[in-house]
């Protein structure tokens, strides 16, 4: 195990004994390159924290992947490193200007004890194009995924092989030149961190209630703004209101725009409206466009690839356009609204039970004692299915194929070295694929129940009749 030796910073960053080791010098700027990746391990593992205590963004793995920048000499070389504090200068940009971006993907176990990343394309792509709006450098994309998948690779043992289980991945990208001048960072810092998480609803759906904000109130986003950036600019000035109307007893906010009051976001999600046509033969699907004020979330493109390849063939119409609250609350009451759902990394979809707005509930297709509709089960079901590799599919990426290590292990203990071997032991964490529960996305009406990998049925089997068929004969008759 080497350690590397500081021996110069990107402006603003204070030297520390973590710090990254310099680039030599260059005349011209250096390109990201994963080649160049310099690993240190740390030699206090930790122990996996136990299933049911990981809370989202409670616990961090045990290192983190770092790369510094500036504008004479571009990107430095990437390092793993072991977890650690981050010193900046008192001036530095991010803290004055907010010049801050980040990204939020996820790494999942499939049943082979393979871990995949799901659609680390689009993350990336979306956090290349954040980085820039807000005059951060731009990045590789495919160096930068390279990167976080070797990254992956060694915090691989906290991929737990439970179904609803994953590490969240946080990249982020910050500016950290020293003064107070309001301009282009000439220095930054790119990391990525992680965190093992849990099933976001582990006893099932929890629909939400919503507040709608108007725009004449508090506005998350504006024509010709930021508001499809993923920056945290957009993240802390939705707080307060957010507060206040879970003091009032609702769950988040439902952001409106304009003056026939325009549906944008939900919280920190996109919304899915699920209506039911003129004639009973066409329903409709609708989600706001992305018109510059909504975010194009990953989970977003997901629902809608899904729906046009399921729903349309069976008459469904599946719209990106603007959608109003007085057409939202019209239909509820003409009794044509199905069913509405936020999406998101964190929960995938989210069901609404009804929305709050000038002096009415708004019910959302919900009954009383039902907590999801059929879209928002069938999406969470179908989107799960491709994370974690039960249905084979172009969006799940094995983090083996990105490292170019073909010949990985079938089995993550041949793959943990001793150190990290003896910490799984202790807490008594299994590492080999149990999907010992049943898998909605994997049962139909009528079939059994699916128990686990070890079952006589193989999931082989069972995929040569897809779920999803019979999901889209029942949506025929929604």
């Amino acid at each position: 195990m080497t350690k590397s030796i500081c021996t110069s910073m990107a402006p603003g960053i204070l030297s520390s004994p973590q710090s990254a080791a310099a680039s030599p010098p260059s005349s011209c700027p250096s390109r990201l390159d994963a080649s160049c990746l310099q690993i240190t391990r740390t030699l206090s593992p930790s122990t996996i924290p136990n299933a049911d205590d990981l809370a989202f963004g409670k616990h961090v793995t045990d290192h983190m992947l770092q790369i510094e920048w500036s504008e004479a000499r571009g990107w430095y070389k990437p390092q793993i490193l072991p977890y650690h504090d981050i010193r900046l200068d008192p001036t530095a940009s991010v803290f004055h200007y907010g010049f801050e971006c980040f990204e939020g993907m996820k790494a999942y176990r499939d049943p082979k004890g393979h871990v995949r990343l799901f659609r680390p394309d689009m993350n990336l792509d979306r956090f290349n194009k954040s980085a820039v709006r807000i005059a951060l450098p731009s990045l590789d994309c495919d160096e930068l995924l390279k990167l976080i998948a070797k990254f992956v690779e060694i915090e691989e043992r906290f991929v737990l092989a439970q179904p609803g289980f994953s590490l969240y991945l946080r990249p982020v990208m910050i500016g950290t030149n020293r003064g107070l001048g309001v301009t282009a960072p000439t220095s930054a810092l790119l990391y990525v961190i992680a965190s093992p998480v849990g099933a976001y609803y582990a006893t099932g759906f929890k629909p939400l209630l919503l507040e709608a904000i108007s725009s004449r109130e508090a506005t998350r986003a504006w024509p010709g703004g930021a508001g499809n950036q993923k920056i945290g600019g957009n993240y802390a000035p939705v707080i307060a209101p957010e507060k206040a109307a879970q003091g009032r007893g609702f769950h988040q906010c439902l952001w409106l725009f304009g003056d026939n009051d325009a549906v944008t976001e939900a919280g920190t999600m996109n919304l899915f409206i699920a209506l039911r046509g003129q004639d009973q033969d066409c329903h409709e699907l609708v989600t706001p466009p992305l018109d510059g004020t909504i975010l194009p979330g990953v989970t977003r493109d997901c629902v809608l690839s899904l729906a046009r390849e399921r729903l349309v063939p069976l008459g469904w119409l599946v719209r990106e356009r603007q959608i109003g609250m007085a057409e939202l609350s019209e239909a509820s009451r003409a009794g044509k609204l199905l069913e509405v759902f936020g999406t998101g990394t964190a929960a995938v979809v989210s069901p609404i039970r009804a929305i709050k707005w000038q002096d009415k509930l708004v019910g959302c297709g919900l009954s009383p004692h039902q907590n999801a509709g059929r879209i928002t089960t069938w999406m969470k079901d179908w989107i799960e299915s491709r994370q974690y590799g039960i249905e084979e599919h172009e969006w799940s990426v094995g983090v083996g194929h990105l490292t170019h290590d073909p010949h990985r292990s079938q089995s993550t203990l041949q793959t943990l070295d001793r150190i990290e071997q003896t910490s799984l032991q202790k807490t008594g964490v299994s590492t080999t694929p149990s999907f010992a529960v049943e898998m909605p996305c994997l049962s139909w009406p009528g079939s059994p129940s699916f128990r686990g990998w070890d079952s006589p049925t193989s999931a082989g089997e069972i995929l040569r009749e897809p779920s999803w068929l019979f999901n889209c004969r029942e949506a025929q008759n929604y």
